[in-house]
């Protein structure tokens, strides 16, 4: 059997039939595991740090390790110990612990432990039905509450599409949905056979895992509808053991949950769930505008994307939304609301996204728009633009934006020049633009944190500058930042009210 990558392990169970496996063998790891089919859930490069998810046990980390193209792996999952040289070692030379080994384990072990861990909760299939229109056709478990699941699998306008595929939020969980529109000689259908197949977990930083195999199922179903064997061995092999209340945490991570290691302010990544130059695209798409969504995403406000199907490019959108506020100093941000992605919304979404103090989102329902108490921020195309009277100003951009955003262009144009002189597969565009707003935001609460600790806690010019802000330019933005992340005792010097 050919071995499979490990960068982007994807569950297929019909490609390692039980009857190729040696009797009385258990499937070995690599064995269960397959490479992304296509170019859209091919591996790309992520941003360094720390991922997780929030589940039975606890909120947990996962770090993810550097392949030599730069790109990022999942920690192994072999549970096989070995020596120094990597050969496997037998039950009589396993290595025995001492007292001082035989401790609690270490943060680092208990991440990997974690991650080893599979937490689907639910595995389902939608169709369109053209007299009933969406409809859940099948799903395990059976006493799932999965209402309203259709519209999300389905996002309205797919009918326009070939195949997509699409995060979203249901209740507590994140669900991950492929979909596909095959051409059928059918009147009752009308020409066309539309599915989904889905599954939810509490996190969506490993839904990526499943694409693939996903991807493959709805052909199935499309193809030969009522096949769910495979859905159920899916579940049954990957179903996750919740806590008998059955409550998922959607919440990025507890400021308190594993100390200072993880931060409440740094973004779960989703690893290699993005094509390769997901945030490059991202920024180039926007362009300059990408230092006003910095700003509002680092304000915490709300954040409505529309777009037209297909659904999965703007779903990364969501995401390279969220890293742009990523803070990794420890303490800072514990209090402001969590900046969380909701992916794909619809209007059965609208009385949830009523309670939300701070999200990110995206949608192909142009109704939203005229929705505008349930949102702060609309983006239509390139367009960014806000009915808040309040947020108006933040949307121009200041001298230091547009010097921030040359600076960027300019290290990527470095990245570009080294990659095809010098060879260099290490570095990627991923780790540099996360990185830029990373230090930023660093910069800037670190400026506060020194202002504020001391004898004259009073922002001046100087210190604004000294955050890579434009002390007239981007004062009412300082004035918010202020606000928000309760730096009530700063005193806002006058020369900063000066135009």
């Amino acid at each position: 059997m050919v071995e499979r990558s490990d960068r982007a392990p994807l569950l297929d169970w019909e490609e390692v039939p039980s009857a190729e496996r040696p009797a009385g063998a258990a499937p070995r790891a690599k064995e269960r595991l397959a490479s992304p089919s296509n170019g859209r859930a091919s591996p790309g490069c992520s941003a360094p740090g720390l991922g997780w998810s929030s589940a039975p046990g606890g909120p947990t980390a996962s770090r993810s390790a550097s392949n030599g193209d730069g790109c990022s792996a999942p920690p192994a999952t072999s549970s096989t110990p070995t020596t120094s040289s990597g050969e496997a070692l037998h039950p009589d030379h396993e290595h025995q612990p001492s007292d001082s080994e035989s401790r609690e384990p270490s943060l680092e072990d208990r991440m990997v432990k974690w991650e080893e861990k599979d937490q689907i909760v639910s595995v389902f299939v939608v169709t369109f039905n053209t007299r009933s229109g969406n409809m859940l056709e099948w799903c395990l478990p059976k006493d799932m509450d999965l209402e309203g699941v259709e519209f999300k699998a389905i996002a309205s306008g797919s009918h326009r599409v070939t195949t997509d595929f699409i995060y979203f939020r249901k209740g507590s969980y994140f669900g991950l949905a492929c979909f596909a529109n095959m051409a059928v000689e059918s009147a009752v259908e009308r020409g066309a056979r539309m599915k989904s197949v889905g599954i939810l977990s509490p996190s969506y930083t490993l839904l990526y895992r499943y694409m693939s195999f996903l991807e493959h199922q709805v052909r199935l179903q499309l193809q030969s509808p009522g096949h769910y064997s495979p859905l159920e061995a899916f579940y049954e092999d990957k179903r996750a053991l919740l806590p008998p209340s059955g409550d998922g945490v959607v919440t990025a991570c507890p400021a308190n949950a594993w100390g200072a290691a993880i931060n409440h302010c740094m973004h779960p990544e989703m690893k290699i769930t993005h094509p390769a130059g997901c945030m490059s695209q991202f920024i180039r798409f926007f362009g300059e505008q990408i230092m006003v969504l910095w700003k509002l995403a680092l304000l915490r406000r709300r954040i409505l994307i529309f777009c037209p199907p297909p659904v999965g490019v703007v779903c990364y959108r969501v995401y390279c939304c969220c890293c742009l506020a990523n803070i990794s100093i420890p303490g800072i941000g514990v209090a402001v609301p969590e900046f969380r992605p909701f992916f794909y919304v619809n209007v059965a979404d609208i009385s949830a996204l009523e309670n939300e103090l701070s999200y990110v989102a995206c949608t192909t329902e142009k109704i939203f728009e005229e929705k505008k108490d349930l949102y702060d921020v609309y983006v239509d195309n390139q367009n960014v633009k806000t009915y808040r009277d309040g947020l108006k100003s933040l949307l121009r951009l200041s001298n230091a934006d547009k010097e921030k955003y040359r600076k960027l262009t300019e290290q990527r144009q470095m990245l570009l020049y080294s990659q095809e002189e010098n060879g260099d597969c290490v570095s990627s565009e991923e780790d540099l633009f996360i990185l830029f707003f990373l230090e930023q935001n660093n910069r800037i609460f670190q400026t506060l944190g020194e202002v504020a600790g001391s004898p004259d806690p009073t922002l001046t010019q100087e210190s604004v500058r000294a955050m890579g802000l434009d002390p007239h330019g981007d004062r009412l933005f300082l004035l918010h930042l202020l606000e928000i992340y309760g730096y009530d005792t700063l005193l806002v010097s006058e020369q900063l009210c000066c135009s």
